[in-house]
């Protein structure tokens, strides 16, 4: 009768150690955060003109829009004509990206240009601006 007496001291309690589910959760977060790509908005509405040859470009691209008051925004921040040309900098130091400039329909030309200019200035080898498709 000895052999079947439990003690006090053991337990029954069975534990399934979790440690390698958590770390595999954890590897593939990580490898779902690495690859996924993420696209930068420019943070202002713009009433971009319509072309009749208007190709797709690449997603991964440096974003500047003119509205029609006449700011140049990137990222939701008023950089103005002279921020542009330090941001593409930056961007372009990471990798070698498009510049596409989404300017309003009633945006002044010359700002566009000036835009333009300070964004070759910075290395950008691709300029594009942005447009409606013509249907």
């Amino acid at each position: 009768m000895g052999r079947f007496r439990q003690s006090a001291d053991e337990s029954d309690e069975t534990s399934v150690d979790i440690s390698p589910l958590i770390d595999c959760v954890f590897i593939l977060l990580i490898f779902f955060i690495v690859t996924t790509t993420f696209v930068e908005e420019t943070g202002v509405e713009v009433d971009k003109p319509q072309a009749a040859a208007s190709v797709q470009l690449e997603k991964q691209s440096i974003l500047i829009a003119i509205t029609n008051e006449g700011d140049v925004v990137h990222a939701g921040k008023n950089i103005g004509v002279g921020g542009v040309q330090p941001v593409v900098k930056r961007a372009l130091q990471a990798e070698d990206v498009p510049v596409i400039i989404q300017a309003d329909r009633v945006a002044q030309s010359g700002l566009m240009v000036e835009v333009i200019g300070e964004a070759k200035l910075a290395g950008a080898r691709k300029v594009s601006i942005s447009t409606r498709t013509g249907s």
